[in-house]
């Protein structure tokens, strides 16, 4: 399929990449020691450039420091990174956020006035700064793919919260605009570096044979899917927001009230399945396809994979074990249970285990954020990359639309699409308002 198409011309890129670089021209130049790499801070030419497009809620936690940063004082502490662009619809937020990074900066390098970063309200002018390397896109999700793909073709990496996409079309075009433009992908969905190994550690076991063969994996949460809501009364836009633009791809309707602004409903569990199914598909060496077909058993949504597991789309009967984006993985010899908090299984000798000398190991990152920042300059793959994310929120998805026909499906994974279910495949894909055209 043909990649996303925006309509932001090529007459004005130019002319706001122009501006830009004649701004950063025309600026004083305020050479501190840390400029030139000393007191702990990198030389400019070893910092990643970076803008901030979406900082409201976990875009704000990011960039400042937060439950889903890992590093005190977010990317904006971190002497390997520049944080030259902040972009929010709301005013408010983005002067703000900006304000923030400045005073962070001014302290780190010593200057009470110090200003390098600088507030946008529309992402588009962020992607047109030349002198910008990567962004963090956090928005609300209906805006992810539209932002992922323009990202893409100006030339940005990327790191994206989840979930990545609301349609299994528009995820397959993010992976192929990345993988045509070459660019960095890292999806937010941090497990696979976080919480001390223990996902990783689970994932490994399991692939190893720790439990013997593996028949099956409770998930604990359902699949999910992206509906458009209309919400209700209409109220004044409030001062400092472009509704238009908060909307974006959305159809249109009148403010009715900060929920409304972001859009964010569905079926099933879209916000949080992701970091449960991501994990699943690490176990099941998955991050290349996916389930094969989507069932019900009692009333319970199930996947099956051609390796024959069936994964639970539920908790394990009685046991809330795995609620914080884990599972429990059941083979023929044991159990493994894994989520942020615990790592346990059916009995501790197995967690203990040494691996299969000959067996496969999977890859290590102990920090999310320091995993993307090391890809964007040495061009490797990270955790998270682009295809592993489309497959793993294409888990999610196809739950989602399991879930919306309540009937059973089957799913080809290699030419992703529903096997004579046309009624199925439409659901693939949504309209999404002009000119935000995917």
């Amino acid at each position: 399929m043909k990649p996303a198409r925006t309509t932001i011309s090529r007459r004005r890129f130019l002319r706001q990449s122009a501006t830009a670089l004649g701004a950063a021209i025309a600026a004083p130049t305020i050479i501190p020691a840390s400029a030139l790499g000393r007191g702990g801070a990198r030389a400019p030419s070893e910092r990643i450039t970076m803008g901030f497009i979406g900082v409201g809620g976990q875009g704000n936690g990011h960039l400042l420091g937060g439950a889903w940063t890992y590093v005190p004082g977010g990317y904006s502490a971190r002497r390997d990174v520049q944080v030259l662009a902040v972009c929010d619809a709301w005013k408010d937020r983005r002067d703000t956020a900006t304000r923030r990074v400045n005073e962070n900066y001014a302290e780190i390098f010593g200057k009470g006035k110090y200003q390098s970063c600088e507030a946008y309200r529309d992402f588009r002018d962020v992607l047109a700064r030349p002198d910008i390397d990567a962004v963090l896109i956090a928005s609300p999700v209906h805006w992810h793919g539209v932002m992922a793909i323009m990202a893409a073709k100006a030339g940005k990496d990327i790191y994206c919260e989840k979930p990545v996409a609301i349609t299994i079309r528009e995820s397959q075009a993010i992976k192929e605009t990345v993988q045509r433009y070459a660019r960095i992908f890292q999806a937010g969905t941090q497990q696979r570096s976080e919480y001390g190994g223990k996902f990783r550690r689970a994932c490994e076991l399991v692939r190893n044979g720790a439990i013997g063969e593996l028949k099956e994996v409770y998930a604990c949460r359902p699949g999910g899917s992206f509906e458009w809501k209309r919400f209700s009364p209409a109220q004044p836009v409030p001062e400092g927001l472009d509704w238009d633009l908060a909307l974006g791809p959305a159809p249109w309707q009148e403010y009715a009230g900060v929920a409304n602004a972001h859009m964010f409903c569905g079926i099933g569990d879209i916000n949080w399945g992701p970091h449960h199914y991501d994990i699943v598909q690490w176990a099941l060496d998955a991050d290349r396809s996916g389930p094969v077909e989507m069932f019900f058993e009692n009333n319970v949504l199930q996947y099956r994979y051609a390796s024959g597991v069936v994964v639970h789309a539920q908790h394990f009967p009685g046991d809330t074990t795995g609620s914080s984006g884990g599972g429990r993985f059941i083979g023929t010899n044991g159990w493994i249970a894994v989520d942020r908090e615990n790592l346990t299984a059916s009995n501790p000798a197995i967690l203990q285990m040494p691996l299969d000398p000959n067996g496969p190991r999977l890859y290590r990152a102990d920090s999310h954020s320091g995993n993307f920042l090391d890809c964007v300059r040495t061009r490797q793959q990270p955790i998270c990359d682009v295809e592993t994310a489309h497959r793993s929120i294409s888990a999610v998805l196809l739950g989602g639309i399991a879930l919306q026909l309540e009937r059973t499906l089957k799913w080809d994974p290699q030419r992703e699409q529903f096997l004579n279910d046309e009624a199925a495949n439409r659901l693939l894909a949504t309209t999404f308002r002009t000119p935000w055209v995917i």
